[in-house]
């Protein structure tokens, strides 16, 4: 399963700083999930936006996406980025978009796709941090227990776990993520996003 050779490799800005068993592929899968669980759990420091900046994409598609968000990066500052995500995920009673699982299948949170994937994460040995008190099925949480999967820290099933609880509805949101009226930054973002997520579930199918 092949993800584009991006700048991204040189960032160490990975959401798991942890020694992998995977392979090299399933690394560089690992990074790209665990980016974007970053980028989505919370608005990037200054110093993250200066290592962004630095981004060198290749001549793939996902490659100019990472060029593009490079660009983003430069052009704004680190206020204004979280400006933009309470904005778009937070705002004053709710954000602009809800990247969570159960509102994105059935229009309302805590539905049944909460109740599923938290039986799934039992499964997989995973509880919610103590402290943590928002729902289990924030995209961010799910890429970072895909990042666990592809870097071999976590035992599960990667494709029945992306087609169960990512796949119906990931592309969506980062479509929506694209048009949101307060994206900028994250319009670049939501490329990128978009763009592995069709890598993956084009891969997945490859791969049954």
């Amino acid at each position: 399963m092949v993800a584009s050779q991006t700048g991204i490799q040189r960032l160490v800005i990975a959401a798991h700083k942890i020694e992998s068993t995977g392979t090299a592929e399933d690394c560089l899968r690992a990074q790209h999930y665990g980016f974007l669980a970053r980028m989505l759990a919370a608005a990037p420091s200054a110093e993250t936006l200066a290592e962004l900046a630095g981004i060198e994409g290749d001549d793939t598609v996902l490659g100019k996406a990472y060029d593009a968000l490079a660009r983003a990066a430069a052009a704004t500052t680190a206020k204004q980025v979280e400006k933009e995500f309470f904005e778009l995920f937070i705002g004053v009673g709710r954000g602009e978009l809800l990247p969570y699982t159960s509102f994105y299948l059935t229009g309302f949170l805590n539905e049944r796709p909460l109740a599923n994937l938290r039986a799934d994460l039992a499964r997989l040995g995973i509880a919610r941090a103590e402290g943590r008190h928002e729902p289990e099925d924030h995209l961010a949480l799910l890429f970072e227990v895909m990042a666990g999967m592809a870097h071999g820290v976590i035992d599960g099933d990667q494709r029945a776990f992306f087609d169960r609880h990512i796949a119906p509805w990931a592309a969506q949101f980062f479509d929506d993520l694209a048009i949101a009226p307060s994206a900028r930054f994250y319009r670049a973002l939501a490329e990128i996003g978009r763009l592995f997520m069709d890598i993956e579930a084009r891969a997945f199918a490859l791969a049954r």
